[in-house]
This record gives structure tokens, C-alpha cells and sequence, in this order.
């Protein structure tokens, strides 16, 4: 397994991966949704703005997870992960949780203070995140499942409160992903 940041070039098929991923695990209507986000993220998202890193086996992209920038009023250099998406017959090897410690280390490396996510706790708790609430980081958006809004500080020390609103790429910028 190798983990690696995409190719723009492939760009196609990561958007295949997701398309099919998710419509195995969540029906066809889900798997276009966020085979239209990532599909977004790739074309229209400047490249400062956004991160994905892939998991090939062999010649094949079998994983691959998204980073994307929230902004708040105050100086925090933070990114939002998701969505995540390993194909189907790959599932249950930790190829998820490889991506994601692969990508928080990329972020790291690169200054970001703080990774987000909105996901199952259980999942995302295992890779070090810890569900947060509102009062402590508020979403760009309106959560649907509050319970799922997750923080890690990749710098290693408590998270604090950040007040006031944030703001996520456009991409991402829309209430059926939150």
C-alpha cells in the first residue's frame, strides 16, 4: 500500500472512487452528492485551500481523503477533513485510518494548527479526533447531528475556544454536507 497526495491527473478516477463508495454504503443519490463535492474541491477550490491524499495498491487508487480550509475571525490555520472513502472490497484493513494520520502529518508538517471533521465519533475518535461542540468551534453550517462535529490539534496541545463564525470553502459550502 502506498499513500501518497493525488495526481491531478487522476482526478477521474478519485472521483469515481467516491461516487461508487459512497453509493454502495449510501445509495446512488449520496454517491453523486459527493462525487459532485470532490469533484469540486479538484476543479474549483484553489490548490492552497485544499489537500487530498490517495492509497494505491498497485496501479490502483483504492482510498483517498479530502482537507479543506475553515477560516475564523481570529488568525487559526485550521482544515476541515472530509469526506473520506476507501472502495468497498478494500474496507476493514485500516487503510482509512493510514490516509487520515498520513494526511494530518502532511498538514502538520505544512503549520495547520487544528484538523476538523463531522463524522461518526466512534470511527474518528481512533485517529486521535474528539467531538467538540458549538460553543467550543462553531461549524460553517448548520449540523445536522451535532454529536459528529469533531476537533484534533495538530500542534499537540488543548484545543480552545474559538468564537466568533467560520467560514469553509465554497465547495463545501452547502447544507446537504453538513
Amino acid at each position: 500500500m502506498e499513500l501518497s497526495a493525488y495526481n491531478p491527473n487522476d482526478a477521474a478516477e478519485i472521483e469515481r472512487l467516491f461516487v461508487d463508495t459512497f453509493s454502495d454504503s449510501e445509495g446512488q443519490s449520496e454517491g453523486e452528492t459527493i462525487g459532485r463535492l470532490v469533484r469540486n474541491f479538484m476543479s474549483s477550490t484553489d490548490k492552497n485551500d485544499f489537500y487530498c491524499f490517495v492509497a494505491m495498491e498497485g496501479d490502483q487508487i483504492v482510498g483517498g481523503i479530502f482537507f479543506s480550509r475553515i477560516t475564523f475571525q481570529s488568525a487559526t490555520n485550521a482544515f476541515i477533513l472530509a469526506p473520506v472513502a476507501v472502495q468497498t472490497e478494500f474496507q476493514g484493513k485500516g487503510i482509512g485510518q493510514q490516509l487520515i494520520r498520513f494526511g494530518l502529518d502532511a498538514l502538520s508538517s505544512d503549520g495547520v494548527d487544528l484538523a476538523l471533521t463531522y463524522g461518526d465519533p466512534g470511527f474518528y475518535c481512533k485517529v486521535g479526533f474528539q467531538v467538540i461542540t458549538e460553543t467550543v468551534i462553531s461549524a460553517p453550517l448548520t449540523l445536522q447531528h451535532p454529536e459528529g462535529w469533531l476537533v484534533q490539534s495538530l500542534k499537540g496541545g488543548e484545543i480552545q475556544t474559538i468564537k466568533g463564525k467560520s467560514l469553509c470553502v465554497e465547495a463545501l459550502n452547502k447544507p446537504e454536507y453538513w
